[in-house]
C-alpha cells in the first residue's frame, strides 16, 4: 500500500485511527493488530479482536514511528490493538529534549 502523508487510516480490529505524518518511501503496510489498516472512509468490515502479541494498545495523542524513522503517524483515536509496519511493531516516538533556559 502506498501510504502519503496526510492519509487518515483506522483499523479493522479495533477502535485506533491515526493519521500519517510522515511516510516511508517505499511501498508498505500499516498494521494495526496484526491487520492492514484500511482508509477511514472505507467500508471494510470488522476482523474481530487483534491478533495476540499485537494486542498492546494504542494511545490517543501519541506518535509512533519505526526503528528507522521511515514512517510515523499520529494516533487520534486509541484502541486495543498495536500499531505495525510490515510486521514490526512500531514504538512511541520520543520528544525532543527542550533547550536548557539558564
Amino acid at each position: 500500500m502506498s501510504v502519503k502523508p496526510g492519509a487518515r487510516l483506522r483499523s479493522v480490529s479495533c477502535d485506533t485511527e491515526v493519521v500519517v505524518v510522515q511516510a516511508a518511501s517505499t511501498d508498505v503496510t500499516l498494521e494495526c493488530g496484526g491487520r492492514p489498516m484500511v482508509d477511514i472512509g472505507s467500508d471494510a468490515a470488522p476482523a474481530g479482536a487483534p491478533v495476540e502479541g499485537f494486542d498492546g494498545g494504542s494511545s490517543v495523542g501519541k506518535r509512533y514511528t519505526d526503528a528507522g524513522a521511515t514512517i510515523e503517524v499520529l494516533c487520534t483515536k486509541g484502541g486495543t490493538g498495536s500499531l505495525a509496519v510490515d510486521g514490526q511493531a512500531l514504538g512511541v516516538k520520543d520528544a525532543k529534549p527542550l533547550p536548557s533556559s539558564d
